[in-house]
């Protein structure tokens, strides 16, 4: 990353909307890390569900390839987001597991600031939709297999300070692990590599990575979970192009994390992390909430 930038460029994830600088990999990914939580790994009964992720990010400072703070005056990112998600799980079974689809349109508030400019966006980020694969091996243990589509749906131009897309696509294939029981312990674990497409404004394409969220909790056997959640990124390849950042990024997170869920359908999943180990990307903190609404 060049030590002289003055600014970022943010845009939309993949299964939700965050952040994301145009500084070709040592930036922010595609996805936005942590997003996921207690049932990751849990695809409901058949039938057609909504889930609705917020999320309030902010990012005071940006690490270089030795976890570095680099001399950015002023420099702040924060990202506000409501991301509707529905999910469709139909009847069919493919080799053993529920088929589902699903489509998410992340709505996106976007203000950077460094060096005595800042701006600021709000709309439509980068659409993503799949197909996945629900199994129920038994009545604790449950995982998900699929592949997303980044669209490059969100708004984007090389010199704004403030985009809310990448301007690229990307895939994502990912699986999700669940381990979920009333009283005691449940786990959760979903992996994720991302391959990005060439942005063609910048002529950079950013490196394949691998990341997960995780989710460690007691269960209080009254719909209550309580424990800890965060996530763990490393980029794997290197960028190419013109605005290519100069290392693999990686960072890891861990905060407090909770879920309630009810015989009804209801479910409330809530975390709160803090970067750690930055590496060749922006570093800060992130508040994430996701509600399941049966109907």
């Amino acid at each position: 990353m060049n030590k002289k930038i003055a600014a970022v460029v943010l845009g939309a994830g993949a299964l939700g909307a965050g952040p994301a600088c145009a500084i070709e990999g040592n930036g922010l990914p595609i996805y936005p890390d942590g997003l996921e939580n207690f049932m990751s790994g849990a695809l409901p009964p058949p039938g057609v569900h909504l889930l609705m992720y917020g999320g309030a990010m902010r990012y005071d400072s940006v690490r270089d390839k030795n976890g570095d703070k680099l001399p950015i005056p002023d420099f702040q990112v924060d990202v506000a987001m409501v991301a509707p998600r529905l999910v469709w799980v139909t009847d069919q079974q493919v080799l053993g597991g529920q088929l589902a689809f699903h489509a998410l349109a992340p709505l996106l508030t976007v203000k950077a600031q460094a060096a005595g400019q800042s701006q600021r966006r709000s709309g439509l980020g980068d659409v993503v939709f799949g197909p996945a694969l629900g199994f129920h091996p038994s009545e604790k243990m449950h995982y998900v297999l699929g592949v997303d589509f980044v669209a490059p749906t969100g708004r984007y131009k090389v010199t704004d300070s403030a985009n809310l897309g990448r301007n690229y696509w990307a895939i994502q294939p990912a699986a999700a692990f669940s381990y979920v029981q009333p009283s005691g312990i449940n786990l959760d674990l979903k992996m994720m590599v991302d391959f990005n497409f060439r942005n063609s404004d910048t002529e950079t394409r950013t490196g394949k990575a691998i990341h997960a969220d995780y989710a460690v909790g007691w269960g209080f056997g009254n719909g209550l979970v309580l424990g800890v959640g965060g996530y763990a990124y490393q980029q794997i390849e290197s960028d190419r192009g013109p605005a290519a950042g100069d290392s693999k990024a990686r960072s890891f997170a861990i905060g407090p994390s909770l879920r309630y869920a009810n015989d009804k359908g209801l479910l409330i999943t809530a975390k709160y992390q803090q970067d750690l180990g930055v590496r060749g990307r922006p570093e800060g903190k992130q508040f994430f909430v996701k509600v399941a609404v049966p109907f």
